[in-house]
């Protein structure tokens, strides 16, 4: 179902009602943590959005703040503690100013487990809701405010819909975040995100397009477009479309430089896409392609849906097409059942594909999932020692990827002014270079030599 807000008349009214109410207080400020993906950032934006509508300001520290959210992520646990502990830190401030309201949102927020600790550990904790419940903020602050309820948890109804019309807070800047769907359908047996953000479901064509266009309009040149799995994008809508030609579509817009997009399944890859990657000029040689394991028993347990063979077979199609593609990805170390073949397995993996980086985890259970019932035998520290000797692996052949850079020239999309003189930006291969410059050089594109390769991030200086 698609909700457009500026027409939902509840939301509206409730806007409007909280608006007055701030403003008879002389004004109301708000403190928002965000934490986890880029999915969080992008709902953050939406946050701010409605916030300020609400005729909220920004605070800096939560101490300033009359209103507190933390926006939250459930893929790790050490997220979770990270969060209850920002949460713990906060019992003090609510005793001194009563009338403080705290509020967790986010992934986290739907999870059964975590609203029964909020209840009985964080009493001073009076409003939770999930991603696809934030456009009712403002209705379910206002509960909160005329003193309706003491506390206000939402949770999954199984009653998904895509919101249109909030409009977004966004960091200025070069790069903008577009959000195209929402939700997963895949269930691998380790991922809580079906059920902390609910099944797939796409917006349509035409929304993305105006949002990009007004993006371009407003001096933005690259957009990041994301999804849980883009390469699912168009099921369950009326038009006949698929990433591949949204993706195209996106391509012919009119000074939009550059095309980045996040995450894709590998099961879900087609020729097609790739073949719009490589015709179209601003979609970036860049894609994270999360793998996970090298193992085809591993993955078969993970519910992956494709072999060790048959993602290794992707990676050389795309690089026939895209010789120059840089390729990133996830890996997950430790999960339950795993055997040290299964630990040669995906070291022999990340040798032969020769990532440009991967965002690597020791297997953290998520309760809900199907993994998180299964035993693991495999003490812990042979787990860690594991996974450090992936990341050895892993880590010399960025250094070596990074280390052929030099010397090379790239042209380089100027976000950042990091102090006078001293600029940054990111290469179409998204590596992120440091250089000087007595220009005004924000929001340019220009060519950049690499001088010195760091581990995560290149220097260099510009040339005419």
């Amino acid at each position: 179902m698609r909700i457009l807000f500026t027409e939902d008349i509840n939301e509206q009214k409730a806007i409007e009602s909280v608006h007055e109410w701030t403003k008879a207080r002389g004004g109301q400020r708000y403190y928002l943590r965000t934490f986890g993906c880029q999915m969080n950032d992008h709902d953050a934006q939406l946050l701010r959005g409605i916030l300020h509508a609400m005729g909220y300001e920004q605070a800096q520290e939560p101490e300033e703040a009359d209103l507190i959210l933390f926006n939250t992520c459930a893929v790790r646990e050490n997220a979770h503690q990270r969060v209850f502990g920002n949460i713990g830190r906060l019992k003090a401030l609510k005793e001194k100013s009563r009338d403080v309201i705290i509020g967790l949102c986010g992934c986290m927020a739907e999870l059964p487990k975590v609203q029964q600790t909020l209840r009985q550990t964080f009493p001073y904790v009076s409003l939770a809701f999930g991603p696809y419940h934030l456009y009712r903020l403002p209705s379910l602050l206002l509960k909160l405010i005329n003193k309706e309820v003491d506390r206000v948890f939402m949770r999954d109804t199984g009653e998904y819909s895509v919101v249109e019309g909030i409009d977004k807070d966004r960091i200025e800047g070069m790069r903008a975040l577009v959000s195209i769907m929402e939700g997963c359908d895949n269930f691998c047996s380790y991922c809580i995100v079906p059920y902390t953000r609910g099944r797939e479901r796409s917006r349509r064509s035409v929304d993305i397009l105006k949002e990009i266009h007004e993006l371009v309009d407003q001096g933005y040149r690259e957009v990041m477009l994301l999804g849980q799995n883009v390469n699912s994008y168009g099921k369950g809508l009326d038009e006949d479309i698929d990433f591949a030609s949204l993706l195209e579509r996106v391509s012919a817009i009119e000074g939009l430089w550059r095309i980045r997009f996040m995450t894709s399944h590998p099961k879900d890859l087609s020729d097609r896409l790739i073949d719009v990657m490589a015709r179209c000029k601003n979609v970036m040689p860049s894609l994270h392609l999360p793998v996970q394991s090298g193992s085809d028993r591993i993955l078969k347990k993970m519910n992956r849906k494709y072999s060790r063979d048959q993602y290794l077979a992707l990676v050389r199609r795309l690089r026939r097409s895209i010789p120059d593609i840089s390729l990133t990805t996830d890996i997950i170390m430790g999960f339950p059942g795993e055997e040290e073949q299964d630990v040669i397995d995906t070291i022999d993996l990340i040798r032969e594909v020769g990532y440009d980086s991967a965002f690597t985890f020791l297997y953290s259970p998520r309760e809900g999932t199907p993994a998180a019932s299964w035993e693991n035998t495999t003490p812990q520290d042979i787990r860690q020692m594991r996974f450090e000797r992936m990341l050895e692996v892993l880590n010399e052949g960025v250094i070596a990827k990074n280390a052929a850079k030099v010397a090379k020239v790239y042209e380089v999309l100027v976000d950042t002014c990091e102090s006078e003189g001293k600029w940054s930006g990111r290469t179409p291969y998204n590596d992120l270079i440091r250089f000087e410059s007595t220009d005004d050089l924000y929001g340019k594109l220009v060519h950049v030599r690499v001088t010195r390769a760091r581990k995560f991030s290149l220097e260099g200086v510009v040339i005419e």
